[in-house]
Parts: C-alpha cells; sequence; structure tokens
C-alpha cells in the first residue's frame, strides 16, 4: 500500500488556519496516532513532529455528479475471451484477490485506494501529547536575580543598519517631503499656465509677455523635476529595544533508589516517566533546572549518567535521599524564588524502620516546600511499609501523589492521571 505524505511548507503561514482546521476536524484519529506513537517510539524522541496516517474513508465527502444512466454494453478493447451477452461469474468468496487498504477503500476498478499521511510539527504533537494536562498547585515564583530580555519593536529612528529599513514608512516621509516642497510650485506653475492660454487667445498678440511667461513656466517644471524622490531625510528604521521580560523558574527534584533490587529495566521505566514530567515543566516554566539525587543507604547528587547508569549493591535508606534534597532547597532554592517539584521512583524496597522517617520528612520539611510531589512505584510485587506509610500522607495532602507502574505502557497513562486537570 503506498503512502502520500504531504511536506508543503506553510508560507509565511498563509495557510495555518487552514491547517488548524484540519487538525480540529481530524482530532480524533491524530489523538489515536500519538497515542500510538508513545507505545512505538521513546519519549524522550520528541526533536520531531509524528506522521499522522488518516484512512481515505475518513477523509471522503460528498460530491454530486451526473449518473450515466440507461444500460450499456462494452466490450474493452484487446479482449479476446469474452462477446457481448456473456455472463462473468462471480470470484470465489464474493471478492476480488487484490488487497485493498481495508473495510470500505475498494474502488470499482479494483484498486485499493491509499491513506492520506501528513507530518504533525514537534510543538503540535506537544501539545496534543499534554492535552487536557496541568501541573497542580502551580504559581509563578519570580526570581528577582535573573532578568530575562527580550527584544521588542519601538517605534522607528532616523538611523540605522540596512537590514532595518521601514520602506513603507520611508516612502511616506518621501511623499511628505516631495509634497510639501512642490505643492506650491505646482499652483504657481498652475496659474501661469491658464495666464499663458489668456494671452495667446488675446488681441493685439503680446510676444514680450508671452515669452516671460514661457521662461518662468520653464524655471518653475526644472524646479519641481529636480526635487528627489527619496533623499537621506527621509529613511526611516525600525527600532529594537530590550526589555525586561518575567522569567519564571522551577527546579525539578528527581530521587531514586540504585540499590542492588533495582535492576536496568526499572532504571528505564523511571527514566521515561522523569522526562516525560521534564517536558511538562518546560512548556510551563521559562527555565527549569534539574537535580538528580540517587540514593541506597546513602545519598549523593550526581549528573544524569550516573544518575540512570550506575549499579549499586546493599539496602536501601530512603529518607537519605529525602535529607539530601532537603538540604539542597535550603542552600540553593528558596521557595519564595522557585516552584518545586519532586519524582521519587523506587521498587518499594525500604527498611521497615525508616518508612516512618520518610512520611515524617515528608509532611514536616518537603511537602510545604513543594508545589507538586510525586511518587512512583515500579514493581509488580505486593506493597511494603514505603507504600503504606506513604498512603497516610496522600489522605491529608492534595498535591502529594502516588502510583503503581508495572510495566512501559503504564507510564503515559499514570502520568495523564497524575496531572489530569481539574475541572469545576
Amino acid at each position: 500500500m503506498a503512502q502520500f505524505i504531504d511536506r508543503r511548507l506553510n508560507s509565511k503561514n498563509k495557510s495555518m488556519v487552514n491547517r488548524q482546521r484540519f487538525l480540529r476536524r481530524y482530532k480524533d484519529q491524530i489523538k489515536e496516532s500519538v497515542a500510538d506513537a508513545i507505545n512505538r517510539r521513546s519519549i524522550t524522541d520528541t526533536e520531531t513532529g509524528e506522521d499522522v496516517s488518516i484512512p481515505h474513508r475518513d477523509i471522503k465527502e460528498p460530491v454530486f455528479h451526473h449518473g450515466q444512466g440507461g444500460v450499456r454494453e462494452r466490450v474493452h478493447p484487446g479482449n479476446d475471451q469474452f462477446i457481448p451477452g456473456d455472463k462473468i461469474e462471480r470470484p470465489p468468496g464474493g471478492q476480488g484477490s487484490g488487497q485493498g487498504s481495508g473495510e470500505g477503500d475498494a474502488s470499482p476498478d479494483g484498486e485499493g485506494q491509499d491513506e492520506f499521511v501528513f507530518q504533525i510539527s514537534k510543538d503540535e504533537y506537544l501539545d496534543i501529547l499534554f492535552e487536557d494536562l496541568e501541573l497542580p498547585n502551580l504559581e509563578q515564583n519570580q526570581n528577582a536575580k535573573i532578568v530575562e530580555w527580550k527584544k521588542t519593536r519601538s517605534g522607528y529612528q532616523t538611523a540605522g543598519i540596512p537590514s532595518n529599513i521601514a520602506i513603507i514608512r520611508s516612502l511616506q516621509q518621501s511623499l511628505a517631503r516631495r509634497t510639501a516642497m512642490t505643492s506650491g510650485k505646482k499652483r504657481l506653475l498652475e496659474e501661469l499656465e491658464q495666464e499663458l492660454e489668456q494671452i495667446r487667445s488675446a488681441e493685439p498678440a503680446q510676444p514680450i509677455e508671452e515669452k516671460r511667461i514661457k521662461q518662468e513656466i520653464e524655471e518653475l517644471r526644472q524646479k519641481i523635476a529636480s526635487v528627489p524622490f527619496i533623499d537621506s531625510f527621509d529613511l526611516r528604521f525600525k527600532n529594537y529595544e530590550n526589555k525586561p521580560v518575567p522569567s519564571s523558574q522551577a527546579v525539578m527534584f528527581c530521587l531514586m533508589d540504585v540499590s542492588g533490587s533495582m535492576d536496568q529495566a526499572t532504571k528505564d521505566i523511571a527514566k521515561r516517566f522523569y522526562v516525560l514530567l521534564y517536558m511538562f515543566l518546560n512548556r510551563t516554566y521559562e527555565n527549569v533546572e534539574v537535580v538528580f539525587i540517587r540514593h541506597h543507604t546513602q545519598a549523593k547528587e550526581v549528573d544524569e549518567h550516573e544518575f540512570f547508569y550506575s549499579q549499586e549493591t546493599g539496602g536501601t535508606i530512603v529518607s537519605s535521599a529525602l535529607k539530601l534534597m532537603k538540604k539542597i532547597v535550603e542552600k540553593r532554592y528558596p521557595t519564595n524564588e522557585w516552584n518545586i517539584y519532586a519524582a521519587q521512583a523506587s521498587d518499594g524496597d525500604n527498611w521497615a524502620d525508616d518508612s516512618p522517617k520518610c512520611k515524617e520528612l515528608l509532611e514536616t520539611s518537603l511537602l510545604p516546600a513543594c508545589q507538586y510531589y510525586a511518587y512512583i512505584e515500579i514493581t509488580r510485587r505486593s506493597h511494603q511499609t514505603l507504600w503504606h506509610e506513604y498512603e497516610k500522607l496522600q489522605q491529608t495532602n492534595n498535591h502529594f501523589a502516588m502510583k503503581n507502574i508495572r510495566s512501559v505502557d503504564d507510564i503515559y497513562p499514570v502520568f495523564r492521571e497524575l496531572f489530569q486537570k481539574e475541572t469545576a
């Protein structure tokens, strides 16, 4: 089955309105394609958009046309097997042996109908991916130490570089100047021409006066013609100024157990969830910092590579990571300047006497400082003490959420459930 891909560019957004109308019309098919893409490719692959296939039957529209009418008998050229009046048996099974693209796509001439394939951009892909999602407890905490500047148009100026010339404004200045410099001369020229006509028609002839007027007319025409079409005084240039813009920023804490019980497959699942959360935060905040904290019996702040691919042995003490996060928040991320989000991934293993400490740390120190705290437990086993202690927090803190992930397919549904937009 052949596929046609529409790669035509929107020149200066001339067809953007039509494109948006098309996306709204086939929104259901596009959402299905995006959902399939999540399972088909890595969530980290967001540098490009997605090819969306729409069956031909879904884009077919009814049309009016004239029918052939009457009874027609036809023998096609090159036929050497049939004569008019022969009856052709129906193929076995009631269908031909040709391959079409699906139910309802067969055509009278036996050829299959191709699907329509078009490309949605990266922004369109992410808009559909995060539709109906929002960050709970969203606050725009401003950081006075960081100043964002943005170039904005600010009128016109008489000096600048050639690439910033405002052509229309320069021509308007030229027209105004030429009108001011020649309007009086043109009015005087018109009066002299009328006077010349009167002298020519008068009796007796006045050659001396006629010659004088002709000379004045010629001088006026030369003066009018000498006015330049455009002068350096007419040039106007677009002016740009740097203006401060509000800068909102967030920090995302990634906490993960790297003890011997956390295998690489479990870490890969956690990584996809973290990347999805990072992408989501980037669409809300202009500046997003990420802090990676790995822990077994001890916690350590590390870079991304060590966070996901370092393997440790031994037991698990989750409270060590929570204590380190508390220190980092107090030292580098004051709550009046930063929006703090945290995601903790674990397989549920922890020392039994440490789980109550984790609950206490979250309740007294971390949850009051966070806009949102998500705990995902990646396991197929029954839940242990850490899960049960966290359940107590969920009952009293609406910005604390916890979910169980069993496989890769659960990542996006769980993410959507965690950040589902609240409706009134």
